[in-house]
């Protein structure tokens, strides 16, 4: 009876095993009405060893052996080669050239016996179990795990496939939908398992970014470069999940946001930048965006004037953004806070300006106490000596922000008075009369050896001390003290023709 079904298998389309004996004859499974032809082209013998039915001459060169037919054998593949009486030679052969992807037990031996396996073959079956290795492979779950270019299985629930292969050298693929291919070369030893821990990393994404021509761009705090002329910028290799946007471009309020990034996908994101100079409603001045940022604070560099107290220059940061007064405070403008406060204008007015009468000359005459009540009525406060001085330099690291006599009233200038604010020149943060004019508090205490303590993020000054610090230096002060650095400080009762202020304003909404 078993003679009479080996042709029914060979011919028959049980892939299972069939595939299998075809290879173990030298020709492809589409080859099968010519299955018991060897390459030589001499009659071939069955798989029980007896003369062919049908045998012919061989035709052309048969084609190189599939995938499947290179990868180990199966338990099932080699159970189903003895069931079917292939040589023992050739079941050799396949052994020696493909291995073996499991390992021999007492139970699967018994089972090759039965099938009518004899101790030869039982021999031959343990040395190319010997000669194979199990691989262990730690990856992602349902990841599919690849051979020499061959599949070798998917990874479980757990992400974990084991499979044993041939000793040597091989070539490891693991594959993932969304995530980034994972190859490896792996050796597989003798008498040991190898163990492949195959993190697959997501496939990167991209970000088109669309906002105003030149505007700079940072994600999650690092420079990607600035916005070209056509009003784009791609952003690429960004890791999917989410990440910090900021849009920054000079005279506009910064653009800060979260996106969300998707493995392998392009995120298009369109952000527009409010005007950075807004007026505020409840003093009708306007005020400037200045972004978070660092600056090196005292001493400029190559500044021969400074004096002690701007010493040593250091470096600081500032993390929160802010808006500051574009201008001094004005005369109008303290005079609707007076009105609306129910308060009083100092004692006197100057002498340049009798009777408060020109609304356009900076504030003076006004002590630190009133000049911090105003910015709280105006919606804000006095900046610290940090903030003055970063917003003051304009984004310049030298002691002046441009020509001294096109950007500052100094003694050289002024003809001995106060002027107009914005008469002259802005810096770079569109900031007028930050150096000269007038001097302008700020809500710090005075300490000439504070810089030597080194504060370097969000610094405000001392806790306590005997007088308040001005800054910017004033009209009537030789032009050598007009100079970013330079500190003043004075007790926060005087009053004087020269003491003016500036304010922070920290509205509800940006």
């Amino acid at each position: 009876m078993r003679s009479s079904l080996i042709p029914l298998v060979i011919t028959g389309a049980f892939w299972g095993w069939g595939s299998v004996i075809f290879a173990a004859q030298g020709i492809r499974p589409n080859d099968s009405q010519r299955c018991l032809l060897p390459a030589s082209g001499r009659f071939a013998q069955g798989v029980s060893g007896k003369p062919g039915i049908g045998s012919e001459p061989a035709a052309a060169p048969l084609q190189a052996p599939s995938a499947a037919e290179t990868q180990p054998l199966t338990k099932q593949q080699l159970l189903e080669l003895v069931v079917a009486h292939l040589p023992i030679q050739r079941i050799e052969e396949l052994l020696r050239d493909r291995g073996i992807d499991f390992q021999i037990d007492d139970d699967y031996v018994s089972a090759l016996r039965r099938a009518g396996a004899n101790d030869p073959l039982l021999t031959i079956v343990r040395e190319a179990s010997a000669k194979t290795a199990g691989i262990l492979v730690e990856t992602s779950p349902n990841a599919q795990v690849f051979l020499d270019g061959n599949l070798r299985g998917q990874a479980d629930a757990h992400g974990v496939l084991e499979f044993r292969a041939k000793l040597g050298a091989h070539a490891l693929k693991v594959s993932l939908a969304g995530k980034k291919d994972f190859e490896q070369s792996v050796d597989v030893l003798e008498k040991q398992s190898t163990r492949v821990e195959a993190t697959l990393a997501d496939l990167a994404g991209s970000v088109r970014l669309k906002a105003p021509a030149g505007a700079a761009i940072w994600l999650d705090d690092s420079s990607r470069g600035t916005i070209d002329s056509s009003g784009e910028l791609v952003l690429t290799g960004i890791s999917p999940g989410a990440h910090l946007l900021r849009v920054t471009a000079r005279g506009k309020v910064d653009g800060l946001r979260s996106i969300n990034v998707f493995a392998d996908l392009e995120t298009e994101v369109q952000v527009e930048l409010a005007d950075g100079v807004r007026v505020n409603p409840q003093d009708t001045l306007s005020y400037v965006w200045i972004a978070p940022g660092t600056f090196m604070m005292g001493c400029s560099p190559g500044d021969n004037d400074c004096a002690d107290p701007e010493k040593p220059a250091h470096q600081v940061t500032l993390h929160k953004a802010y808006w500051i007064g574009q201008t001094e405070v004005t005369v109008g403008a303290y005079k609707r806070f007076v009105e609306a406060e129910k308060a009083k204008m100092p004692p006197a007015a100057p002498k340049l300006n009798r009777g408060w009468k020109n609304d356009n000359l900076p504030m003076v005459d006004v002590i630190w106490n009133e000049a911090n009540q105003y910015c709280a009525w105006a919606g804000g406060r006095l900046p610290t000596e940090a903030e003055w001085e970063y917003a003051a330099r304009g984004g310049s690291p030298q002691a002046r922000y441009g020509d001294l006599s096109a950007t500052a009233w100094s003694k050289d200038n002024a003809e001995n008075q106060t002027h107009a604010v914005a008469a002259k020149l802005p810096n770079g943060y569109g900031l007028y009369d930050t150096l000269g004019n007038v001097w302008e508090w700020v809500n710090d205490w005075y300490d000439p050896n504070f810089y030597q303590s080194g504060a370097a993020q969000d610094p405000a000054g001392p806790a306590t001390g005997q007088e308040k610090v001005l800054r910017g230096g004033s009209w009537i002060v030789d032009p050598k003290l007009l100079r970013v650095s330079d500190r003043y400080s004075i007790k926060p009762d005087a009053r004087s023709d020269y003491f003016g202020f500036r304010c922070v304003w920290e509205p509800k909404t940006p």
